[in-house]
C-alpha cells in the first residue's frame, strides 16, 4: 500500500535521523536504490506451539515501525506486511500453559494443523492459536495480511519452491551438514515428510527421487515409502523452510531475535542457494521474565498482552517495545508504571519539538507523528503511591475525590485518559503493592524530622500549593539538626516510612493531592510505630 504523499522537509529530515526504524528504512533503499518496482515485503513469523505474547506483538509492532518509516524516506513507496504462522510445524512438546495435555500428548511430531483445539472452538490447535494472534493484531489496528504456512503448502502454492529445494537438494546439504553434530547429522533432511500411517512430520534421511515431480524416498515404521511431498504430503526442514519461504513470498525484510541469529546466517546462504537473496532485517534482543528467563510461548512465563492492559495504558505497552530494541529488557508487572509515565513525557514534549527532534520521539512514530491532544494532569506514579495509602479497597469515587485536590475540572469525562488510568491503578495496587505493602518504623532521627515536618503542615492550608510544600519539605531535609546526610536519604525515609516504598513522588505534589490533613495523618501513624 502506499500510506501518503509526504513532505519533503520531513523526507530529508528521515534520511538522516538516528531513530532505529529510519536507520532500518535505510538499508532497503540501499537494497532498491532505483525503488523495487513493486510493493516492498515486509514479514513476521509466529510459531503457534502456545499461545501469542508480547514477544510474538512486538515483532508485528516493531516491524511496522519500520515499514512506515521505510515508506516516510522513499516518499509515499508500495509496501506489504505478511504475518506467517509456521502451523505446519510438528507438535515437539506439550504447552505447560494449555488444556488438554494428555489428548496433546498423543499427537505429538503431527503438524500443528492437523492437531485437535485442546480449547474446543476451532478445527485445529494452530487454528485457535492463529485466531488468537489475529484478534489481538486486528485490536491494534494492524495493516497486515495473515498467511498460514498449511494453507500453502496444502494448496499447492509452495509446490514449486518445493521443486526447486529438490532440484537444489545436494547444495542446502553441502550448507548444512558442517553445521550439525555428527549424530543429527547422520538422519539430517531439508525435507521432512508425513508419514502417511501416523500423520506425523518425520525426521529421517530422504533421497530425491525426481525433482521434477516432487518424489522422495524415506524409511517409515521399517517400510520404505516412496512419496510426492507436494500439496502438504511434506514441509521442510525449519531453516531450509525459512529461505525458501523469503523467495517464494518475495520477502524484503524481517527481524528476527539475537537466539535465531546462526540460522539466519544459514537460511541466508540456503536463499543464495535457491537462487534469492536474504531479506533485510534487524536482530533484536529477548524478552525475559523477572528471573531472567527467556521468556516462551510454551511455557507461558511472559506477561500477555491482557495482563499488560489490565494494568497500563496501550501507549505505555507500545513504547516499551519501542524502545533500545537490540538490547534484553525485562518483561514483568513491575516495568509497567515507569512505562506509562515515559510515554506521557515523551508525549508532552512533541508538539514543541522541530521536525528533526520528533522522528527521534518514540511518540512520532507510535502514533504517525500526531501525538496526544493532551497532556497528563497527574502521573502515574503519583496515583499508584495515591491508591497504595487509601489501601486494596480504594474506589475510583475516592481516588476522584482527591484528585480534585489537585487537577482543575477533575471529573473522569474531563479527563478520559487519566480515569482510564485510575482504574488500572487501583488494579495494580490491589494485585502487586497491596499484598506486600509495609511500612517500616522510623529511626530516632527520621522520627524527629517528621515531627517537624508535621508541625510546620499544621501551619499550612489545604491550598498549599506543591511547589511550597516541596520547599518546605527540602528545607527540614537540609536541617543538619537532624542528622540527616543528604536529601536523598531524607525523601528515601518519607517514602519508605509514610507510603511503603523504596522509592516515589515528588511528595510535595503527593501532599497536595492527598491533602494536608491526611497526610499527617500519615506522619502520626509512622510515628506510632517508633
Amino acid at each position: 500500500m502506499i500510506l501518503a504523499v509526504f513532505d519533503a522537509s520531513l523526507i530529508a529530515a528521515a534520511n538522516v535521523s538516528k531513530a532505529w526504524p529510519f536507520e532500518e528504512a535505510r538499508k532497503l533503499l540501499k537494497r532498491f536504490p532505483q525503488g523495487k518496482g513493486a510493493p516492498v515485503v515486509f514479514e513476521t513469523g509466529y510459531g503457534p506451539s502456545g499461545l501469542p505474547h508480547i514477544g510474538t506483538f512486538q515483532e508485528v509492532l516493531r516491524t511496522t515501525l519500520v515499514r512506515r518509516a521505510y515508506e516516510v524516506v522513499s516518499g509515499g513507496a508500495a509496501t506489504r506486511l505478511i504475518a506467517f504462522s509456521d502451523d505446519m510445524d510438528g507438535l515437539r512438546k506439550v504447552p505447560d500453559n494449555i488444556p488438554g495435555a494428555q489428548m496433546l500428548g498423543e499427537h505429538l511430531g503431527r503438524p500443528l494443523s492437523r492437531i485437535p483445539d485442546p480449547f474446543g472452538r476451532f478445527e485445529s490447535f494452530a487454528h485457535h492459536n492463529n485466531a488468537m494472534l489475529r484478534e489481538f493484531l486486528d485490536r491494534f489496528g494492524f495493516d497486515y495480511e495473515f498467511v498460514a504456512s498449511s494453507d500453502r503448502y496444502n494448496s499447492g502454492a509452495f509446490d514449486e519452491a518445493l521443486r526447486n529445494v529438490l532440484r537444489h537438494f545436494d547444495a542446502i546439504m553441502a550448507v548444512m551438514l558442517p553445521t550439525l553434530r555428527a549424530k543429527r547429522a547422520a538422519t539430517y533432511s531439508p525435507v521432512l515428510p508425513v508419514s502417511p500411517t501416523s500423520g506425523a512430520v518425520l525426521q529421517v534421511p530422504v533421497t530425491v527421487v525426481d525433482a521434477e515431480a516432487g518424489v522422495v524416498r524415506f524409511e517409515d515404521a521399517g517400510k520404505t515409502v516412496e512419496q510426492s511431498i507436494l500439496g502438504g504430503a511434506a514441509k521442510l526442514q525449519w531453516k531450509v523452510d525459512w529461505a525458501m519461504r523469503w523467495l517464494a513470498l518475495g520477502v524484503d525484510y524481517e527481524m528476527y531475535g539475537k537466539d535465531l541469529t546462526d540460522s539466519g546466517v544459514q537460511s541466508g546462504r540456503i536463499a543464495a542457494v535457491l537462487g534469492g537473496r536474504k531479506p533485510e532485517g534487524l536482530i533484536y534482543e529477548l524478552f525475559l521474565d523477572e528471573n531472567g528467563e527467556k521468556i516462551s510461548k510454551s511455557k507461558g512465563n511472559g506477561l500477555t498482552i491482557e495482563q499488560w492492559l489490565t494494568y497500563g495504558s496501550e501507549d505505555s505497552l507500545g513504547l516499551y517495545l519501542y524502545r533500545e530494541p537490540k538490547s534484553a529488557k525485562s518483561l514483568h508487572p513491575g516495568v509497567i508504571p515507569r512505562a506509562v509515565d515515559d510515554y506521557w513525557q515523551f508525549a508532552e514534549k512533541l508538539a514543541t519539538q522541530p521536525i528533526e527532534q520528533q522522528l527521534g520521539n518514540p511518540v512520532w512514530h507510535l502514533t504517525h507523528g500526531r501525538g496526544e491532544a493532551d497532556a497528563l494532569p497527574v502521573t502515574y506514579g503519583l496515583l499508584l503511591n495515591l491508591v497504595g495509602v487509601l489501601g486494596a479497597a480504594a474506589t475510583r469515587e475516592q481516588v476522584w475525590s482527591y484528585l480534585a485536590n489537585y487537577v482543575p475540572d477533575a471529573a473522569p469525562e474531563a479527563h478520559p485518559a487519566l480515569d482510564a488510568l485510575v482504574g488500572r491503578a487501583l488494579a495494580y495496587n490491589r494485585d502487586f503493592v497491596a499484598p506486600g505493602l509495609v511500612r517500616r518504623a522510623p529511626t530516632a532521627n527520621e522520627a524527629a524530622a517528621l515531627r517537624a515536618l508535621d508541625a510546620a503542615l499544621l501551619g499550612q492550608g489545604e491550598g498549599a500549593s506543591a511547589e511550597e510544600l516541596q520547599t518546605l519539605i527540602y528545607e527540614i531535609g537540609k536541617n543538619p539538626a537532624f542528622g540527616i546526610e543528604n536529601l536523598r536519604d531524607w525523601f528515601k525515609a518519607l517514602y519508605e516510612t509514610l507510603l511503603g516504598s523504596s522509592q516515589g513522588p515528588r511528595m510535595g505534589s503527593f501532599i497536595a493531592l492527598y491533602g494536608v490533613a491526611n497526610t499527617r495523618r500519615l506522619i502520626g501513624e509512622a510515628l506510632a510505630r517508633e
